[in-house]
Formats: C-alpha cells, sequence, structure tokens
C-alpha cells in the first residue's frame, strides 16, 4: 500500500507505464517534424497519422474529423470560440448549463463581454438540465448550444443524445465536454448527434498537454491558433508527436479495460457506501446516483466544513478534492452544488469528491473509507 491513496483521479491521473513507454520511444526514436518531407518527417507523419486513426475510431469518428490540441480546456476553447467566430454573422445566441467546466463557462462569459447573449440553463437536485429547458431557450438567432457529458465534480450524466436529438431539427451547432466521461464512457458521436466532441489524455492516464476535438465534416469553425497549416489548417503548432503517441496508446488500453473498470469503480462506490453506513455517518450522496459515472462519488457529510475535512484527510494520507477552490484561506462554493443546492446550502460546505482510477484495490478502497469516518467522527466532536 502506498504512503498516501490517492482518490483524485478526476483531477489528473497517473499516466499507465506502457504509455511511458511507448512515449519514451518515440522520444528517442521519433524526432522528424511530421510537416517536413524527408525521410524522418514522413516517419513522424505515420506514427501521427496512425495514432489519429485510433482516436477517431474510439467515437466512431474519421481521422480527418479529429483537431489535435494540447488537452480539453484548448479543445473547449476553439469548439466555442470557433462556432461563433465563424458564425456570428448568423446569430449573437448561445446556451450552456451552469455546471459546466470553467474552460466553458470562462469562454461564455467572455464572449457575454465581446457582445453575445448567452443563456446559463439551470440544472435539478441530481444535477441533470431538462431537454425540455433546452428547447424552450432555443431562439432563431442560437448558434451554439453546448452541454457537458458527465460533470466532473458529482458524476451526472447529461442527456446528450436527446440534446443532439432535438436538435436536429434546428441550425444550431452542438458541443459536448467528454473530458470526463471519454474512456469509461461508450461515446460514439453518430448516436449522440454532436458536431463538436472534446477529450483530453491525462484523464485517461495518458500524457497531460495533448487532447483532441472531434469536428463532424462540414461543421464551421473558425481557426484562432495562426501560424502553420497543421491539422488542415485548424489549428497551427508543430504536433506533439510523442504525447501524441501516449495518447494513442492510454486509449486503447482504456478501451480494453472498459468494461472491466465500470465494473471494478461500482464496486469501489459500494464498499465506501457500505463502510460510511456502518460507521453510522449522516450523510447523502451527491449527484444522479443511477445515471453517474462510474469513478465519481461525491458525498456530503453532515456537520463537516470543507477546509478542515481536505487537510485532515490530507494528514491520514487520502488524497481527495472538493468542487471548492480555496484562494488565500477562503473557501468559494462550487458552482456546481450552488446550481443543484442553492446559495447557503449545506452541501458548498461539507461535500467531498472521491474518484477512482488504475492501480486501486478494494483493500486501498475500505481503508480510505475507514479513514474517512474516522476524520468525520472526530471532526464532529469538535
Amino acid at each position: 500500500m502506498n504512503s498516501y491513496i490517492y482518490l483524485d483521479h478526476a483531477a489528473t491521473a497517473p499516466m499507465n507505464d506502457k504509455v511511458i513507454q511507448a512515449m519514451t520511444v518515440a522520444m528517442q526514436d521519433v524526432y522528424g517534424n511530421a510537416s517536413s518531407i524527408h525521410g524522418a518527417g514522413r516517419e513522424a507523419r505515420k506514427y501521427l497519422d496512425d495514432a489519429r486513426e485510433v482516436l477517431a475510431k474510439s467515437i466512431g469518428a474519421q481521422p480527418s474529423e479529429i483537431i489535435l490540441t494540447s488537452g480539453g480546456t484548448e479543445a473547449d476553447n476553439t469548439a466555442i470560440l470557433g462556432t461563433v467566430y465563424a458564425r456570428a454573422s448568423e446569430g449573437k445566441h448561445i446556451i450552456t448549463t451552469q455546471i459546466e467546466h470553467h474552460a466553458v463557462l470562462h469562454t461564455c462569459e467572455k464572449l457575454e463581454r465581446d457582445g453575445f447573449d448567452v443563456t446559463y440553463l439551470p440544472v435539478d437536485e441530481k444535477g441533470r438540465v431538462s431537454v425540455e429547458d433546452v428547447r424552450n431557450a432555443l431562439r432563431e438567432d442560437t448558434i451554439l448550444v453546448t452541454v457537458m457529458y458527465g460533470n466532473n465534480e458529482v458524476g451526472t450524466i447529461q442527456p446528450i443524445a436527446e440534446i443532439g436529438q432535438l436538435l436536429l431539427e434546428h441550425n444550431a451547432t452542438f458541443h459536448t465536454d467528454a473530458v470526463q466521461a471519454y474512456g469509461l464512457e461508450t461515446v460514439n458521436v453518430a448516436d449522440l448527434h454532436v458536431d463538436l466532441l472534446s477529450v483530453s489524455a491525462h484523464k485517461i492516464n495518458g500524457p497531460k498537454g495533448i487532447g483532441f476535438l472531434y469536428q463532424k465534416t462540414g461543421t464551421q469553425l473558425a481557426s484562432y491558433a495562426l501560424g502553420g497549416q497543421q491539422e488542415k489548417k485548424r489549428r497551427a503548432g508543430t504536433e506533439n508527436v510523442p504525447a501524441i503517441i501516449g495518447f494513442a496508446t492510454a486509449v486503447q488500453i482504456a478501451n480494453d479495460l472498459r468494461e472491466e473498470k465500470r465494473a471494478l469503480y461500482n464496486r469501489f462506490k459500494q464498499i465506501m457506501l457500505d463502510v460510511f453506513t456502518q460507521e453510522k455517518l449522516t450523510y447523502h450522496v451527491n449527484g444522479d446516483v443511477e445515471n453517474s459515472l462510474p469513478h465519481l462519488l461525491n458525498v456530503s457529510f453532515t456537520g463537516m466544513e470543507v477546509e478542515s475535512f481536505l487537510v485532515n484527510l490530507d494528514m491520514a494520507g487520502i488524497c481527495v478534492s472538493s468542487g471548492s477552490a480555496c484562494t488565500a484561506g477562503s473557501i468559494d462554493p462550487s458552482h456546481v452544488l450552488v446550481a443543484m443546492f442553492g446559495q447557503g446550502a449545506e452541501e458548498l460546505r461539507n461535500s467531498i469528491r472521491f474518484s477512482f482510477g488504475q492501480d486501486l484495490t478494494e483493500e486501498d478502497i475500505r481503508y480510505a473509507a475507514e479513514k474517512t469516518a474516522a476524520v468525520v467522527k472526530k471532526l464532529a466532536k469538535k
């Protein structure tokens, strides 16, 4: 057992050994620029093309529909800014939700300052957006709808296919941030009816600093990364071939282990909840228990305060997080939990996110749950 137990895989995941090996070989041997026409460049291009095919196949897309990016944030930024810059003459209305990742929310806020009109849809207490609310928010000048696939804090899965079906009758571009869901959920862009989809490698035991944006053939998208003609003129910059090889390796491993991991992580959830119940803690699960990403468990413990809770868990060797941002000793409540429960709700102050990943065992999970229970009881006495 490690000196600490890492239960924050939703923030980032350690690289798989096979990914590290593949990248190490690539860094030593594949040094050419994939845009060069000489032998070293052609070799790099071959690796790049093979990796792009793996990425495309994983979501039922064509290789030409994959834009390689520096990660999920750039993919989200590219999807949103690229769409509105390409379609601003058609309208200036955007629809999103109150629980999106900040890569989406902060981009939408920037566009509001630039004169765009953004509708932020609410969610219910399970963190789920209503398809009917999307329908009612649509206008003739709506050019973009962006709704995340699965929430990164509470794990709730959104009705993406249903929204996609609705938008078949509307001209708006449909984007989904699938960063947290990719690798554990079966993602098929045709079934989802999405035009744009964002993914990041470091959530699936790949390297940081690499991701992709799926762009459905025919979807309008303006480039805002200017320079060379890489990625079919859609994203300038010399491709990071070793990272892309590592990404493709991680995708192949994730695809092979998907069902096994889903079953394991759901079992981890149950072990933790069983321990909390056996220890007679007063708690409840935040999110949609029946419709949630398997690796995420967000729990509200009555009587706890997030800051001291996190510190005590860290001292006990348990690495977890909350949806709150700790800045200069103050706690800014999670925007996701605010959207679900409202300002002033207890969940904003007492919720912890456990997220599972590779190399964890049932023994680790049981130990972490018991340590968590001990911390709750200790803090409750104060």
